[in-house]
């Protein structure tokens, strides 16, 4: 059976030039609007560099039609005012529409080089006369701004090439040729305006990546706060589950020949109880691992409550604070978390008047009532100037989520004498009763 060799196609020499061509025309044909940016700063400033390019385009139209008629003696009618206006068209045209008017300033350019050639004396600027030169440049400058370098590249070549073909048709050298200054000048207003557009782009993304590490420092400073506040609660739920085990233990030895049903059921109580405990344990241990030698790692250290916040406004006075406690409403039983939340919220506003305003008097007030606890802590402005250095981040994000989590509310803002006030309101969810 005789072999068969796999038959190799020779490479398309016309492919590649081809696929070269198509991305030329798609890069500069793209009519496609693109303005320019507006300047930041206040609202006159926005628009400022579009009032310079109007001018800039109406001061070289002008020119450039003077330069026509005197100059080069264009008399070909309104012709030299028609190109003159086709530029001025062009250089506006570029602050929304840069490649249109790319091809349109080269339009003009033609027309203007073919006008001037035939009435032009020996020794003048030709194909690019000075005026449509610097004209030409505003337009590739502006479109350098606003396009990848690759088509300003594209842009200057073209425009470069342009003037050398129509100093290759002209066949004579009685005018100064103009095809290597527009070379220098072109190329040169690129660079500046494909710098400007990096700087531009690297400002933005550099803002853009500040905002996304603002956004991720917030989100990690959040999620720290919720697993030091999950740390502690853990604590009381862990405590509420071991009492449920143990009064699901003692309950069939209260009752006079309990029925097996109701074994069973405290039975499985008492199981599902140990069960919770064991989870609960473990998933604490997960939240503590992080830091096994800071001050969270005492998994046995009591938490605090509002019986202590006596001892905690005796420390804030002798760290140089005058504080001032008051307390409205009968005193009621809170549940844990609660008790909790308000010692926190308390304790960190006190820290804060510590660090932010020192020598200020502050007032503390629980306001007790049926639907839950009211915590209000006021400070006055500082007595002296506070030292300066970057807070944590955790302080009001912690306080907030403490008072969502008990599906209260929190309120923090500045006093009108200067001073600051957290205001807080933390619901009592469990069952109350009086003491």
């Amino acid at each position: 059976m005789p072999r068969v060799f796999p038959v190799k196609t020779p490479l398309d020499a016309a492919s590649l030039p081809g696929r070269a061509w198509r991305a030329l025309c798609a890069d500069l044909g793209d009519t496609g609007r693109d303005p320019l940016p507006p300047m930041g700063g206040r609202r006159w400033l926005r628009r400022f560099p579009h009032v310079l390019v109007v001018i800039y385009a109406l001061y070289f139209g002008l020119t450039h039609a003077r330069l026509l008629t005197s100059v080069y003696s264009f008399s070909g009618g309104a012709l030299p005012e028609a190109v003159a206006a086709a530029q001025f068209a062009a250089v506006v045209l570029a602050m929304f529409r840069p490649l249109p008017a790319l091809w349109l300033s080269l339009g003009a350019t033609a027309a203007g080089a073919v006008g001037a050639k035939t009435y032009q004396l020996p020794g003048e600027s030709w194909p690019w006369l000075i005026t449509g030169l610097l004209a030409h440049a505003m337009v590739l400058l502006l479109l350098s701004l606003r396009r990848p370098v690759r088509v300003a590249g594209q842009a200057v070549v073209l425009s470069v090439g342009f003037g050398a073909l129509l100093e290759w048709l002209t066949g004579d050298h009685l005018h100064t040729p103009t095809v290597l200054l527009s070379a220098i000048v072109f190329t040169g207003v690129t660079v500046v305006g494909a710098s400007l557009r990096a700087r531009r782009e690297a400002k933005s993304q550099l803002v853009e990546q500040e905002v996304l590490t603002a956004e991720e420092r917030t989100r990690r400073t959040v999620l720290e706060e919720r697993s030091r506040i999950a740390r502690e609660l853990h604590d009381v739920v862990a405590h509420h589950m071991s009492v449920i085990s143990i009064q699901a233990q003692v309950a069939p030895h209260l009752v006079a020949d309990p029925p097996p049903e109701l074994r069973e059921n405290l039975d499985g109580i008492r199981q599902n109880a140990l069960d919770a405990l064991t989870e609960l344990r473990r998933v604490l241990g997960v939240l503590r691992s992080e830091d096994p030698t800071g001050a969270e790692a005492a998994p046995h250290a009591p938490l605090p409550t509002l019986d202590r916040l006596d001892s905690l406004l005796d420390n804030a006075r002798a760290a140089g604070l005058t504080v001032t406690h008051e307390l409205s409403g009968e005193r009621r039983a809170l549940a844990p978390g609660v008790e909790l939340s308000a010692y926190r919220i308390v304790q960190e506003a006190l820290s804060n008047a510590l660090r932010h305003a020192p020598g200020a008097q502050v007032r503390v007030e629980l306001g007790y009532a049926a639907p839950g606890l009211r915590v209000r802590i006021t400070n006055t402005a500082p007595a002296k100037p506070a030292p300066a250095g970057p807070g944590t981040g955790h302080g009001l994000l912690g306080m907030r989520e403490r008072a969502a989590m008990l599906g209260g509310e929190l309120a923090t803002g500045t006093t009108p004498d200067g001073g600051y006030e957290v205001t807080a309101f933390l619901p009592n969810t469990s069952g109350e009763k009086q003491t």
